[in-house]
């Protein structure tokens, strides 16, 4: 998953004590319960903060979707039947987590194979937390046996929940025909059906999906099938993923092949520049990660590229990525986030956190594997200098939160109520990055590292881990290092690397991008003086031929210098204005908040013209937090009422939250409240974190 980390939101993660549960089948266990898991064998988590189910008392085989979709009361409608083995004696509940705008109609209970009609089943919704609620499901007492699979078929209809994203023609991208996705990470799909929504649990799935005519249906699923003449669509995910990989995309859709195992799925007014953009560099990608990692599991490596109202940037749906059409602007940020999404085809898809407190465990392995990725296909100085980007917002990031800040560590433990996608940041990815570099480090041996990788992946696929099984299988495959007990070096002890606040204890050399990066900070040097440096020292930098992250470095640090004198900005805009003009967004927006910071009203024109063109949330929010905490917020607030019918209702209420300090809780559309869902601003304390990747 990209976040939009120019904004990334914070909670306050509160140590919980631990609660005793009694034990269940984890995802790929091969015996239960298991009291010392051997370093093939993952640990389950004793208990799931964000999940309201009994997940631990079933084995969930499989489940099946059978949805009608309505684009004129935005609702979908059908049932859902999930195949349950009861793990324990005695269980005579199932919890399902759901959510408010679910409106359960029915539920029942047969064994597959039995005589008995399927019986009626009472249930009770009860509240959990902001973002979701409890499904309380009574079951019969003779047909639930330990190790007999029984059918759950739960009929309900959607109506705005935190998931499901309806979105008028006017607000896609061919504003011709009404468009449809669900978003389900962290704990979102929880409002699409009812589920158990938790990492540690996966299966297979198949669903049915009604549309009316016109209307093409896209899923994660391995595969797919369409009747024209019922206008159904029918998928089947053929390998086990955990609920919040469950993804639908619907609309006017249309595709082209861009290698045997690629396609990419856009509007048709998008559908030749996305295929430009990308060419053949998929397939490419994907063979330099089965040189590394070992082979590509999901069969299909499709991509859909969603309108600006998509809430983040990518999210690495098994089979289909979902993309924001935003970022087709900038190839080299396009490039990133296509690997980083591929890389989580290995670390995140196939081998999954079994706890939201450990997504680093998805995250920050996919961030080392994505950078091996280019480091193969575009050489150690383009690597290197992406990743002074992002360690540079992850300094910025430390710097306003402070270094004891328990959202900086990668073991974050929190209370039940927080939402666990609060707590995707920058140190989820880049501190976690940096730990798995430092496991590198320790093997002196980037290619014996990819072969641990590897096997990594081979002993653990399908299966939802914790960080003991990652450090144990480490231990295991390096032998010498455990005799030498790195674990417990000192300063760079394994413990205080998963559970310290702070930085990361070491971060990788960066050196052979120094080609890259250097010229960077010598023209940052040159600008930081009270008066502009002289036009001849200037002509020895050529902008024009420096790369988009060579520009967005240079601009990130210099937003870390501002505010900047008068006189220093109005050269500034002088010698770049016009040329940051002519490149993309990425670009314009860091400038642009340079302009904003520091109050230099000849280049405002550009502000305003560049939120008159963008409607996404990484490209508004950023400059509508810095219109709103400097001098012109009358400026956002006219702009905002020019524009606001061409935004998302989840955008223009985070806008007006953040104009008019309105303490509302956000909502989905016309759901309930979701003060914790991806459409609420996220704290002023992150606004200076200028990274969207």
């Amino acid at each position: 998953m990209m976040a939009d980390l120019h904004h990334t939101p914070t909670a306050l993660c509160c140590c919980r004590k631990s609660m005793p549960v009694s034990g269940a089948r984890c995802v790929g266990d091969s015996s239960w319960p298991s009291a010392a898991p051997g370093p093939g064998s993952p640990r389950c988590p004793l208990v799931d903060v964000a999940s309201a189910s009994n997940f631990r008392c079933f084995q969930l085989q499989h489940f099946h979707l059978d949805l009608r979709l309505n684009f004129a009361v935005k609702e979908m409608s059908g049932w859902l039947v999930l195949d349950l083995v009861p793990v324990q004696s005695g269980v005579h509940t199932l919890v399902l987590d759901s959510h408010p705008s679910l409106l359960i109609q029915s539920i029942d209970c047969k064994v597959p194979g039995g005589q008995e009609e399927p019986a009626s089943l009472t249930y009770r919704v009860d509240p959990f937390t902001d973002y979701g609620s409890s499904l309380n499901i009574s079951l019969p007492t003779a047909a639930v046996k330990p190790g007999r699979l029984i059918q759950i078929t739960v009929r309900y209809t959607t109506t705005d929940g935190p998931a499901i994203w309806w979105l008028d023609s006017e607000l896609t991208c061919g504003q011709s025909r009404p468009l449809v996705f669900t978003q389900g990470h962290s704990v979102c799909n929880r409002s699409f059906f009812p589920c158990f929504d938790t990492p540690a649990v996966k299966s297979t799935y198949t669903a049915t999906v009604r549309v009316p005519d016109g209307v093409t249906v896209l899923m994660s699923a391995s595969r797919s099938s369409y009747s024209k003449e019922d206008r159904v669509f029918q998928f089947s995910m053929e390998f086990p993923v955990p609920s919040y990989l469950v993804a639908l995309v619907a609309g006017d859709l249309q595709h082209v092949d861009i290698g045997p195992r690629s396609r990419v799925w856009a509007e048709p007014c998008l559908l030749s520049c996305a295929v430009k953009k990308l060419g053949g560099s998929v397939e490419h990608w994907l063979g330099v990660a089965e040189e590394l990692f070992g082979p590509y599991l999901w069969g299909r490596c499709d991509i859909v590229f969603l309108p600006p109202s998509f809430p983040i940037v990518a999210m690495e749906n098994p089979c289909l990525t979902f993309i924001i059409a935003s970022i087709l602007e900038s190839s080299e940020f396009l490039l990133i986030d296509v690997i980083h999404e591929i890389a989580h085809g290995w670390f995140g898809n196939a081998v999954t956190n079994a706890t939201w407190e450990e997504m680093w465990l998805s995250e920050g392995l996919a961030t080392y594997a994505q950078r091996r990725i280019t480091t193969e296909a575009y050489g150690e100085a383009f690597t290197c200098l992406e990743t002074a980007v992002r360690l540079d917002a992850l300094h910025r990031q430390l710097r306003l939160l402070g270094d004891n800040n328990p959202v900086s560590k990668l073991h974050v433990k929190f209370e039940s109520g927080v939402n666990p996608s609060t707590l995707m940041n920058l140190f989820t990815y880049e501190k976690g990055f940096c730990f798995v570099s430092y496991l590198s480090q320790l093997c002196r041996d980037v290619r014996r590292f990819d072969c641990f990788l590897r096997d990594y992946i081979s002993q653990f696929k399908f299966r939802s881990v914790v960080a003991q099984d990652l450090i144990d299988f480490f231990l295991t495959y390096f032998p010498e290092l455990k005799d030498a007990a790195v674990a417990q070096r000192e300063g760079l002890e394994f413990e205080r690397w998963l559970s310290g606040c702070g930085p990361p204890l070491c971060e990788p050399d960066l050196s052979a991008g120094g080609s890259l990066i250097q010229p960077v900070q010598d023209l940052c040097d040159l600008w930081r003086t009270s008066e502009p440096p002289d036009l001849q020292t200037l002509l020895t930098f050529d902008l024009s031929a420096w790369s988009t992250f060579q520009i967005v470095l240079f601009l990130d640090r210099m937003l870390d210098y501002s505010p900047l004198p008068h006189a220093v900005m109005v050269s500034l805009s002088d010698c770049y204005s016009s040329l940051f003009d002519g490149l993309n967004a990425e670009v314009q927006i860091r400038w642009l908040q340079m302009v904003v910071r520091n109050s230099f009203y000849p280049d405002l024109p550009r502000v305003r013209a560049f939120l008159h063109k963008h409607t996404s949330r990484m490209y508004t929010v950023p400059l509508y937090e810095d219109l709103v905490a400097g001098v012109m917020k009358c400026v956002a607030v006219e702009i905002f009422y020019q524009t606001q019918r061409r935004l998302h209702p989840n955008l223009r209420r985070t806008l007006q939250q953040i104009l008019f300090q309105t303490s509302t809780p956000a909502t989905n559309q016309n759901g309930p409240a979701l003060p914790n869902s991806p459409s609420t601003s996220p704290p002023s304390s992150t606004q200076d974190v200028n990274v969207s990747a």
